[in-house]
């Protein structure tokens, strides 16, 4: 399929790089391509960024029929642009798709137009220490019809975001509040799937945790209500008498691309590493004996993010007196210094664009 491209006739001012907030400003232009059933996908082009004109009757907005990606590219020390694994984001992308009924996209191909926009886009991607071009692909479900059931049409797109920290804290240690009412996702559900309704159930729980001074909820499952699983945007990991433990993939959190990459480096330094089931209460008694000796999150926006202190009831515990863990900053280094191409990359993690 060839790709269209339509450049925009005014160009917008680029924000200051030295103060980028996260998910606040968009490039100049942005990939789109369309599905129906007799065509496929079909009509790749890329165009200046700008709204969707879509019926109020779209089956997105009613029937939340939609799923959406993250990831980045870099800049690299000698000015190159440079992708982290994408293969995976797109590989997790038609899984997303799988699961809500959304024909897959030709993974190849949506890489090839990703490189292409961001060819186009190259003067957005910053420069500045600890910022990067975020990238957001999503498809939405576009039939104009009240009935429940999978569309037959589609939009796809791609939008890009220079970015600084998700975090207002940086790699300084984030608290997290673990929620013990609401439920997220269960085994069966959409919790493995990349899909906005995963995000909305979180919603309330996250404005409870704000009020109470948390930057972030941390769930437990849907059934027993006891097993640790992610936090809203972060998988995470702790370390427990020198192994890493996180929870293992069961249907209802999202598998990771950092979560796995974080795993691997663990793996290939020799650390021991369980994926498993975490009772909240074996975390807390770790907690009080002292072998939680740190505890992070991992995920696009943020990397790798420490938790400093995470309560649960009317208890709270704080990790490493409140500080990054050694293990957790080697983490952070390492994966960053890949990203940025500021280290080598021993796996081949890294996509060169330009």
């Amino acid at each position: 399929m060839d790709i269209k491209v339509e450049l925009a006739k005014t160009l917008k001012v680029k924000p200051d790089p030295s103060i980028l907030t996260f998910g606040d400003y968009f490039t100049d232009h942005m990939f789109v391509m369309n599905y129906d059933k007799e065509n496929g996908w079909h009509d790749a082009r890329i165009v200046p960024y700008g709204p969707f004109s879509i019926e109020p009757s779209a089956m997105v907005l009613h029937y939340a029929q939609e799923i959406f990606e993250g990831l980045k590219a870099y800049r690299a020390p000698d000015g190159g642009i440079t992708l982290f694994r994408p293969e995976e984001n797109f590989k997790r992308l038609n899984s997303s798709c799988e699961r809500l009924s959304i024909p897959p996209v030709d993974e190849e191909f949506v890489l090839e137009a990703l490189k292409k926009l961001i060819t186009i886009e190259q003067d957005w991607v910053p420069s500045a220490p600890n910022t990067s071009l975020y990238i957001r692909p999503f498809i939405i479900a576009t039939d104009a019809h009240i009935g429940v059931h999978a569309s037959h049409t589609y939009i796809f797109c791609i939008i890009l975001s220079p970015v600084g920290s998700y975090y207002k804290e940086g790699i300084n240690p984030v608290k997290i509040y673990i929620e013990d009412e609401d439920v997220r996702a269960v085994k069966g559900g959409m919790g493995y799937a990349k899909t906005g309704g995963n995000y909305a159930a979180s919603l309330r729980a996250g404005e409870k945790a704000a009020a109470k001074g948390y930057s972030q909820v941390l769930w437990l499952d849907g059934v027993h209500r006891k097993y640790i699983e992610e936090v809203g945007a972060m998988n995470v990991l702790f370390k427990i008498n020198g192994t890493v433990v996180t929870p293992m993939l069961g249907g209802s959190i999202l598998p990771g691309i950092t979560r796995k990459s974080c795993l691997e480096l663990l793996r290939y330094w020799g650390v021991p590493v369980e994926e498993r089931l975490i009772d909240v209460d074996e975390l807390f008694e770790a907690a009080r004996s002292g072998a939680l000796e740190e505890a992070w999150g991992s995920g696009t926006a943020a990397v790798v993010s420490p938790i400093g202190e995470i309560l649960f009831e009317n208890e709270n515990i704080v990790i490493n007196g409140g500080k990054i863990g050694e293990l957790t900053q080697k983490l952070y280094d390492n994966l960053t210094g890949i990203q940025w191409g500021r280290i080598p990359d021993p796996f081949g993690w890294v996509v060169k664009v330009l």
